[in-house]
């Protein structure tokens, strides 16, 4: 875990890593057959018909939608701190909207939250836990 400095690196690393990474990582475990649920018996049987290249297109719709989501998410919630103030998410006595000029694209970079705190990576494509 990394060090946090501020309040907006704090919600940054909760939401990598326990949406975007979490997301990434259950269908990594659903690829390997690692759920015990009977409900996930057959998904994970069906993933088993797609060959390595077919996992792999799927695992990048997989993170690409949970990116989208994510920033989707950040931008509504950075506009309604901006137009209306009803919605606010507090860190440490820190309205997380206030501290940036766009919660969208704190995800993004070489100092993204995506490159610092992701396990997969700004871009997602660490396979080494599913193939």
């Amino acid at each position: 875990m990394s060090d946090i400095y501020n309040p907006l690196d704090k919600f940054g690393q909760f939401i990598v890593e326990n949406m975007r990474d979490r997301g990434i990582d259950y269908y990594d475990k659903l690829v390997q057959g690692s759920w015990k649920a009977s409900s996930l018996k057959l998904l994970q049987e069906n993933l088993n018909q797609f060959d390595e290249k077919q996992l792999c297109i799927i695992r990048q719709c997989i993170v690409s939608s949970i990116d989208t989501a994510t920033h989707d998410f950040l931008f509504a919630l950075q506009e309604s701190s901006d137009l209306n103030d009803d919605i606010q998410i507090i860190v440490d006595g820190h309205n997380v909207a206030e501290l940036s000029d766009g919660l969208d694209e704190e995800l993004y970079s070489e100092y993204g939250w995506y490159d610092k705190y992701s396990y997969f990576g700004e871009d997602g494509s660490r396979l080494d836990s599913i193939l």
